[in-house]
This record gives structure tokens, C-alpha cells and sequence, in this order.
């Protein structure tokens, strides 16, 4: 028995599988010193395969092959340049038999193998054969099933697997053809110890292995150690005999003979063909290189391709973020559209789940960890990434916490969307067991030998699964890519956004300063109004009170136009906007025409043409055609087909018009407003018939649309008061306002339509303390109070079933709790109308 008999299950990875001192029977073997002149060491078969009975060792070579096969061996030995790569002649007649003849030189030796040589054709014939049918196959899977099918039909072995190895030494077996009687091994894995180390360093050296017989006999190679005391080591002999392991392996499996082609990616063993037969089957040398042809096109086909597809997920990865960023062009909130394409990410990557925080929200779908679990997820993903791609197979391996959800997700891969991490998006990976079952046939039972049924496909499953327990597979360089691309996307959409918000606040600032100014100066203006209306004496026939009322007329016209600014946060009507502004002017009813479709202005859009036709109405009354009787201004508008809105002011009838000297705010804000703000065209021409100004806004602000209801508040506003106050007796009403002015002024309002039961508060404290003593049977309540608000209050009274209405200076868009969005709002500044049509309609759904 050879020392490579002795070994174990314990010693299986130190096994020195390289220098086993024996060869298999089908060939024989001789090794010979540096200069290929003498033979040093001889399988104990080479004597009879080369017919020259008696010891070899010690001989000349040239005495037992012939000085012509010599001087042809030197001729080989030369020509080749790697041991990896033997020198082979083919078909070589050496006495009565004819043999294929493999000789290298590794080491200290020179390694000369014989084999039989059956007549089978030309290897160059057979792998020329067998590329022509593989190298038009353009998908990774296609490809490597036909390999599987060509090899088997090639070699005639009864089962022929593609065997992938994983990032952790395991395989699987990705494709099979068999015969039909045989149990199916696809898709199953087996650890890593089922091909140890060294055997994987071997299969790099050596990209074809042939066991003739797993349980036949090994021919000892003599002797055994050279002079210096150094083993033979046959890395590279195709002889060489195997592992007595792997004999029981294959023999536990019923398998006789096998065969094992390298698929070598990169210099990394990406797989193996491996071919199983169950009966002793000898492949000749021939066959051998015609199928290493074979594997090495097969591995630079499969590299071909795997980096074609490799390109293109990163393309259509791209093409995917291309429409993502158009998308974001015309979303004001990113992480809301974030939140609404995560089914589109997830098809960038293969997952099985997927979640995105971003700006304190998270949502996710598929599988994802248990909602109580995510907290602590977030912080360890925020600590670890640092700001780069973070991505694990193996979560509970990091993170001990996350084993308790280890059965639900064991993969993790972030990408972080912010320079400190809070934000991110997670690509979830379940436990890699949990989708696999054993494809073959339950019942099956296979012989185990001395080293029991571990060495069984079935046992090697088993361990295998226990190995890879709370893993997940694992996330690929390419996806890695991927992922970082989608990562740099989305942080240039997130800095563009916070660039274009940035951008907004400073129009914003500047448009607020060019209405405190409007404000400001019209404000001065009416004072001086006021004063040349009390110190000057009256100069026509007019009465005071129709001075009184040209007063009150501008002084509403002013308040109009910082209420539609002030409201203007949802958009409006084009007409309605025009309505109110000219609404004072209107002389006779010929004064003022409007004509145009129903046009629906964006906020923005409705805010710049308040103020806009505001200075176009007061300079008109002031200088223009409505500063005569017989004047006329006509407002026209269209949707022209490039979808945006064209106005026309045309004022005629009035004092002969020419170009004013000077240009002040008024003017500056005419013609400016509209391209500053909108990006459109403002184009004043001072005609003498009259002014003319036309202004053009684009699509972005303008839409058509049927004409547009009046929401209840508005309503609300119009509707007079009802004759008799509320039509209650006499309710009591809490007021909670931090403004003393505002309260006063509301406690007036509510005097006036005889509500004497009126108790204000200015902070919810107070209030809470006034609903202790006596709970009121309505209220009216300011949401925003400085730093808080008053939804604790509300709360309060909503478990009292007292009636409320919330009052705001910013609109019924104001943000309110989802257990109170149903409470009316009424808007600030407050008018009496407003105030009891709201109380009236709190006192009716009682």
C-alpha cells in the first residue's frame, strides 16, 4: 500500500495529490534527466507497453526508444514552451505497437508519457468540429448548455455537467446532459471541500484530467525518491493517478471514469466540464486535445460574453437612469420620486427585495428585514459604507443582531444616496437555501466505502447547506458597477435639485423684495393721496364723498393685489384674476372687455400677473384710458399651438399717448416681471391711440382647462352673512391666536354678529387650562403659534366632539396631521363673511 492510501477525511486538504508516486494503468511512464540522455525513474508497466523486458532505470534512453524517436523527442521538447502545455506526437510506431507519446520538462525531469493509440482522426479535426458549434451562440446560458451537449456527444460519456464555482469555493452544477435513466444533479451545489485546494491549483496547471478506472489499479512509479531524496512530482502528467478520496467519491456515486475540462476566466478557475461514466472508459490522448482546444475557446467565448453582458447592464443601466434624471427634471420632490420608481431600480439588479430612505421616510418592497429591525440596519450600513457602496452576502456575519431575521434576508447591498449615509438605497438578498430543493431522486441510495456516506452527493448537499447557512449569493463585481452607477445618478439628481431649490429661494427672495417694495410704495403713494385729499381744496364740482370713494376704490385695488399674490399658492383662473384686479375701474360696462379661453395660471405665474395687471390698471386710471370717461381697455388671450399663453392689453379712447422720459419701478416691474419669472416675452408699446403691452408665458405656467370651481372657502367669502348671526343662541367661542391685533380684530367681528361669548387665548397652555375650566362649544384656533402649534389642542377638543375650524396665513395647503386633515381651514386675513359661514357650517354637522 502507497502512502497516498493512508490518507483521510481529516487530512484531505494537505493531501499531496501532485507527487503520488503511482500513475494510472492505461499508459506508462518515464522520467528522465535534464538532458534527455539517460532514464531516472519508470512505471513498473513501461517495460512491457515499450517492449524491452528488464529493468529500465539506469538506462540509456536511446537504447530503448531508438536514436531517431530521440532525436524527435528533443525536436518536440524544444518547440514547446510551458510544462502546462506538453509536446505530443501522435500515432508514433515504437517496435510492433503504435502509441501517442506526451513528453515535458518540469523541474529537475523530463516526463515522457506513452499511451495506445486508437485510430479516432485528428484532434485539430474533432475541436474544429466541435467550436463551429458553439461560436455563434451570443447568451451565457445558451452557451454553456450547448457545451455540456457538444462535450457529450463528442466523448460519448454518460453524463456531462457544467460545474460553476462560487466567490466561497462551493459549486454548482448550471448545466447537464445525461442519459436518461440517470438522476438529474442541475442546479444543485456541493461544498468546497469537495475539490480541495490543492486539486484546484492542480486543475489550473492542467486543464484536462481523465480517470480510466476509479476502481482499478495503480502503477507504481520507481523509485520513489531520486538520489537527492526528492518525489516525482507529475503536476502536469496526464498519468498521473488520483486521489483514493475522489476514487470513492466517484465509486460511492456509481461512477467508473471521468473526465474534467478547466473553464479558466481571467486566470481564476471559473468552473469545470466535469464527464461521468459508469463503466471504465479510456479517452484517448487525441480525443484529450481536441477537448483542451475546446475548453479554451469555451473560456474566452464565455469571457466574451460575460463582459458583453457586463456592458450591456451598464448601458441599459444607463439608458434606465437617462429617463430617471428626464423624469426628475419635472419632480420638485426626489425622494418621493424615488419612493415611486423603486420598482424600476429593482430591475437593475437581481434582488429579491428593495427599500429607500430618504429625508426620514422609508418604504420598501419584496422581502425586506421586519420594520423594527430597520433602525439599527440604517445606523450599521451608515457606519460601515463611509459614503461608498457596502454590499454582504453574509448580513448576521457583520451585524450579530441580524441573525434573528437571517431566514428572511442574509444579503445586503447599500448604496448610499448622501455624503453621510442617512440616506440610501438597499438592494435585499434572501438566505441562498431557501429557494433550493435536491433535484434528484429522494429514494436514490448510493454504496458508501470505508470513509463513509460523506463522501454521497446527497451528504454533500446536506453539508453544504449547512455551510452556507444565513448566506446569500453573492453580490458580483459587475453588479458592484452597476450599483455605483446608479449611485453617482442619483446623487447629481439630488445636487441638481438642491442647485435648483437653492436657485428658487434667491427668485424667491427677490420677487418677496420686489413686493415689499410694490407694497411700500403704493402704500406712500395712497398717503400722499390722503393728504392732498385733506389739505388741498377741492378744485371741480365733485363732492367729498366722490373723492371719498376714488379713495376707496385704489385702497381696495391694492388690497386685491396682495391678496392674489398672498393666495396665489395654488394658481388660478386668468379671467377671474382679471376680474378682480379691474373690478374698481369699471366705469360703464363698455369700460373694460375681456375675451379670451379658460386659462389656468400655475402659482407662480398667477402671483407675477397680479402685481403685473395691477401697474398696468392704476398707471391706466391714473394716465391712460381709464383715467377718461370715454376710455377703453380691452384684454384678449390665446393658447397658441407651441402651447404657450399670449395676453394682449390694448388701451384706447384716453389722453394722446407718448414714450414716458423716464422709466420708474412701475414700468421696470412691467416689462421685467414676466421674463425674469416666467421666462417669457413682455413687449410695451406706447402707441398714441394707446398703450399696448403683450406678454407671452410658456407651457411650463399656463394649461387649459374648463373653468375652474370656487373651492368652499372662496365660496365662503362671497356668501353674505346670514340675517340673524349664526341662527344659535348665542354659542360660546374660544379663539386661540398668539397675534393680539388679529384677536382683537376677530373678537370685533364676532361683536358685530352678536356673539358676546367670546374668550381669547394666545398659547395652547392657556387654551388647554380654559377647556379645563369650561369647554366651549366652538373654537377657532391659529395652527401656527410661534414655535408649536395648536393640534394638541385640537386633539383635545375633538375628544370633547367640540366643533372647530383652524385658521392660517399660509393657505388651505397648510400641513396637517393625518388625524386631522379633515378639519376646515380658514385663511387669514379673516373677513367677517368668511368667519360666520365657517361657525354656521360647524353648527350645522354638529
Amino acid at each position: 500500500m502507497f502512502a497516498s492510501d493512508r490518507v483521510n477525511l481529516s487530512t484531505c486538504d494537505r493531501e499531496p495529490i501532485h507527487i503520488p508516486g503511482t500513475i494510472q494503468p492505461h499508459g506508462c511512464l518515464l522520467a528522465c534527466d535534464i538532458s534527455l540522455s539517460r532514464i531516472e525513474r519508470a512505471s513498473a508497466n513501461a517495460a512491457g507497453m515499450l517492449g524491452h523486458p528488464g529493468g529500465l532505470v539506469g538506462r540509456a534512453i536511446a537504447d530503448v526508444l531508438g536514436a531517431k524517436l530521440l532525436h524527435d523527442l528533443r525536436n518536440a521538447m524544444a518547440a514547446t514552451s510551458s510544462a502546462s502545455r506538453p509536446a505530443l506526437m501522435l500515432d508514433v510506431a515504437i517496435g510492433e505497437r503504435v502509441l501517442d507519446i506526451a513528453i515535458h520538462h518540469y523541474r529537475s525531469a523530463v516526463i515522457i508519457e506513452f499511451e495506445p493509440a486508437p485510430s479516432i482522426g485528428q484532434p485539430l479535426h474533432i475541436a474544429r468540429e466541435m467550436i463551429g458549434r458553439i461560436s455563434d451562440v451570443t447568451e451565457v446560458e445558451r452557451l454553456v448548455q450547448r457545451a455540456g451537449r457538444i462535450v457529450a456527444g463528442a466523448t460519448g460519456y454518460d453524463r456531462v455537467m457544467v460545474y460553476r464555482f462560487e466567490h466561497d469555493g462551493s459549486g454548482k452544477v448550471v448545466s447537464e446532459t445525461r442519459r436518461a435513466d440517470l438522476e438529474s444533479f442541475l442546479g444543485q451545489y456541493f461544498p468546497a471541500s469537495d475539490i480541495p485546494q490543492q486539486a484546484r491549483a492542480l486543475y489550473l496547471k492542467n486543464t484536462i484530467r481523465v480517470i480510466a478506472d476509479a476502481s482499478g489499479s495503480r502503477v507504481p512509479v520507481e523509485p520513489v525518491l531520486d538520489a537527492s531524496g526528492e518525489p516525482l512530482d507529475l503536476s502536469f502528467a496526464h498519468l498521473r493517478s488520483v486521489s483514493p478520496i475522489h476514487c470513492e467519491y466517484l465509486r460511492n456515486m456509481g461512477v467508473a471514469a471521468s473526465m474534467s475540462i478547466s473553464i479558466v476566466l481571467d486566470g481564476q478557475l471559473w468552473g469545470l466540464i466535469a464527464c461521468h461514466h459508469y463503466s471504465p472508459r479510456v479517452l484517448p490522448m487525441a480525443q484529450r486535445v481536441a477537448m483542451e482546444i475546446f475548453g479554451e475557446f469555451f473560456s474566452l467565448h464565455l469571457k466574451s460574453l460575460k463582459e458583453r453582458r457586463r456592458v450591456a447592464a451598464v448601458a441599459g443601466t444607463r439608458e434606465a437612469l437617462d429617463r430617471f434624471l428626464i423624469l426628475s427634471s419635472h419632480h420638485e420632490d426626489v425622494g418621493e420620486l424615488l419612493r415611486q420608481s423603486l420598482h424600476e431600480f429593482s430591475s437593475l439588479l437581481p434582488n429579491d427585495g428593495i427599500g429607500v430612505m430618504f429625508d426620514g421616510r422609508w418604504i420598501g418592497i419584496g422581502v425586506t428585514p421586519p420594520d423594527d429591525a430597520l433602525p439599527a440596519l440604517l445606523d450599521f450600513v451608515q457606519g460601515v459604507g463611509e459614503g461608498r457602496i457596502w454590499a454582504t452576502h453574509a448580513l448576521s456575519q457583520k451585524m450579530p443582531e441580524a441573525a434573528a431575521y437571517s431566514d428572511r434576508v442574509s444579503g445586503v447591498l447599500a448604496v448610499p444616496l448622501s455624503q453621510t449615509g442617512s440616506d440610501c438605497l438597499l438592494f435585499f438578498r434572501k438566505e441562498l437555501v431557501q429557494t433550493l430543493d435536491w433535484a434528484g431522486n429522494p429514494d436514490k441510495t448510493y454504496e458508501v466505502g470505508p470513509l463513509g456516506d460523506r463522501l454521497t452527493p446527497r451528504k454533500s448537499f446536506a453539508i453544504w447547506k449547512e455551510t452556507v447557512k444565513a448566506q446569500a449569493q453573492s453580490w458580483t463585481e459587475s453588479e458592484r458597477e452597476i450599483a455605483e452607477i446608479i449611485r453617482v445618478a442619483i446623487v447629481e439628481i439630488v445636487l441638481r435639485q438642491n442647485e435648483l431649490m437653492a436657485d428658487e429661494r434667491r427668485k424667491s427672495e427677490v420677487r418677496q423684495r420686489m413686493l415689499n417694495q410694490e407694497l411700500s410704495h403704493r402704500v406712500k403713494n395712497i398717503l400722499a393721496v390722503i393728504k392732498s385729499l385733506v389739505t388741498s381744496p377741492q378744485h371741480h364740482k365733485s363732492t367729498l364723498e366722490a373723492y371719498v370713494a376714488t379713495l376707496q376704490g385704489r385702497i381696495e385695488a391694492l388690497s386685491i393685489a396682495h391678496d392674489q399674490v398672498v393666495r396665489g399658492d395654488g394658481g388660478g383662473i386668468l379671467a377671474e384674476l382679471l376680474e378682480a384686479e379691474l373690478q374698481p375701474y369699471r366705469a360703464k360696462a363698455s369700460t373694460v372687455a375681456l375675451d379670451g379661453p379658460p386659462v389656468w395660471l400655475d402659482s407662480r405665474a398667477f402671483s407675477v400677473m397680479a402685481l403685473v395687471f395691477h401697474e398696468l390698471a392704476t398707471n391706466a386710471a391714473k394716465y391712460g384710458a381709464l383715467s377718461v370717461p370715454t376710455g377703453e381697455v380691452a384684454i384678449t388671450w390665446e393658447m397658441t399651438d407651441t402651447g404657450l399663453c399670449q395676453i394682449v392689453w390694448r388701451e384706447r379712447g384716453g389722453p394722446l399717448v407718448s414714450v414716458p422720459a423716464r422709466s420708474g419701478f412701475g414700468s421696470a416691474l412691467i416689462d421685467r416681471s414676466v421674463p425674469y419669472d416666467l421666462g417669457g416675452e413682455s413687449i410695451i408699446r406706447f402707441e398714441p391711440s394707446g398703450l399696448v403691452a403683450t406678454f407671452r408665458i410658456p407651457p411650463a405656467h399656463v394649461k387649459l382647462t374648463s373653468s375652474k370651481p370656487r373651492t368652499t372657502a372662496q365660496a365662503a367669502v362671497r356668501a353674505p352673512a346670514p340675517a340673524n348671526a349664526l341662527g344659535a343662541a348665542d354659542p360660546s367661542v374660544l379663539i386661540l391666536e398668539d397675534q393680539i391685533l388679529i384677536a382683537l380684530d376677530l373678537e370685533a367681528m364676532l361683536a358685530d354678529e352678536g356673539l358676546s361669548r367670546v374668550i381669547t387665548t394666545s398659547s395652547a397652555r392657556q387654551a388647554m387650562a380654559q377647556i379645563e375650566v369650561q369647554a366651549p362649544e366652538l373654537a377657532i384656533l391659529d395652527i401656527n403659534l410661534g414655535p408649536t402649534t395648536s393640534f394638541s389642542v385640537a386633539a383635545e377638543l375633538r375628544k370633547r366632539a367640540v366643533p372647530f375650524v383652524f385658521a392660517t396665513g399660509y393657505g388651505e395647503n397648510a400641513q396637517l396631521p393625518e388625524d386631522l386633515a379633515g378639519v376646515p381651514i380658514v385663511r387669514k386675513p379673516y373677513s367677517r363673511n368668511t368667519i360666520v359661514s365657517a361657525l354656521t357650517a360647524l353648527l350645522q354637522g354638529r
